[in-house]
């Protein structure tokens, strides 16, 4: 086996991907025919055209809207499995994004309960796990956010379906312009509640807002956490600390344009300073990636080896919220995968 093959079969982890950025084209299509809603193009290979991460996030509006009812989450849910474990997934903390649909009405038990049988459903087919974090929009500001923590609560001491697999609480959207300690509250509460934190921070704005998302928002994660090499000594204390960032390198390029190229991408700087770095499509289908895809290259543009990605693969077990003897069984279903798969680099 070469080692491509070898990489895109490799048992991975994955810990920033949005669930709606893993709808497909054709999905988006045949969810706003059965809804009534207008596109833009019916041409599925036009829907994802953007050229920025302000731009991208209309698009990634446009998906949201498709969504109407408990029955079009669970479809999505279940895509979202079956295509991961096409590329190696076999666990994966992935976000939803409720505001836009709470805003119009929808209920957040609903919603959650239409992933749950979608990704229960795609476990059946594939054999991954996947678990929820429920994202913030900063767009809809701090208000809308303590509102979606205080009924994910509620529904969480309710017994609701699906609730088992929210872990926790993110925070994404646009970072510019956005003071984190804004959501200081929303993440208070989540934190009483023993939901694990975790926020985007970083990729377009300055170290400074990852010390908030650690210092004022309780995070337990950084999601991107780019400009982090530029503070030395918050760099040695996240990487003392071992505290994970989530960094998804061909999105940096594709979406926010932050990167020109991958071999330019910081990733390798990261891992060398001693931070725990892991590796993430972030909206896969949105920018036509895969898991396979995000490990071949990040091996052919940083010159790492087999052992370098199957160690980048057990370092998504040890930044992930499984307990432990969970983070032990994972660990060791890629060991032995990785040793099965070992490929020939000679």
């Amino acid at each position: 086996m070469d080692v491509a093959m070898a990489l895109e079969r490799l048992p991975k982890v994955e810990l920033h991907c949005h669930v709606e950025g893993t709808m497909r084209p054709g999905t988006v299509v045949e969810l706003a025919r059965k809804n009534g809603l207008a596109l833009p193009t019916s041409d599925p290979t036009e829907l994802y055209a953007y050229s920025s991460l302000d731009t991208f996030l209309e698009v990634f509006w446009l998906v949201q809207s498709v969504l109407s009812d408990r029955d079009d989450w669970a479809r999505l849910a279940y895509e979202s499995v079956v295509d991961g474990a096409a590329h190696g997934l076999v666990y994966r903390e992935t976000f939803f994004t409720p505001a836009r649909h709470l805003d119009a009405g929808q209920d957040l038990g609903e919603i959650i309960a239409g992933l749950g049988e979608g990704l229960a459903a795609g476990e059946a087919e594939t054999g991954a796990r996947v678990a929820l974090i429920a994202d913030i929009d900063r767009a809809y500001g701090p208000g809308p956010g303590l509102e979606m923590v205080r009924r994910l609560v509620e529904l969480r001491r309710g017994g609701s379906p699906g609730l088992e697999r929210v872990l926790g609480i993110g925070l994404d959207s646009t970072e510019l312009g956005v003071d984190p300690a804004a959501f200081a509250e929303a993440f208070a509460l989540a934190g009483r509640e023993r939901l694990r934190r975790t926020s985007h921070q970083g990729e377009d704005t300055p170290p400074t807002t990852i010390a908030a998302g650690l210092d004022v928002l309780g995070c337990e994660r950084i999601d991107h956490g780019l400009s982090i090499l530029d503070d030395k000594e918050l760099t040695a204390r996240v990487a003392d600390a071992r505290i994970p960032l989530t960094v998804c390198p061909n999105s940096n390029i594709r979406i926010a344009n932050k990167v020109e190229r991958l071999e330019l991408h910081p990733f390798p700087q990261m891992r060398e300073a001693g931070l725990l770095v892991t590796l993430n499509t972030d909206d896969p289908a949105l920018t036509e990636l895969d898991l396979g895809y995000e490990y071949r290259s990040a091996a052919e543009a940083f010159g790492y080896g087999w052992v370098d990605m199957v160690q980048i693969a057990v370092d998504g077990v040890e930044a992930s919220w499984l307990d432990e003897p969970e983070k032990g069984a994972l660990r060791t279903r890629i060991l032995e995968g990785a040793q099965h798969l070992a490929p020939d680099e000679g």
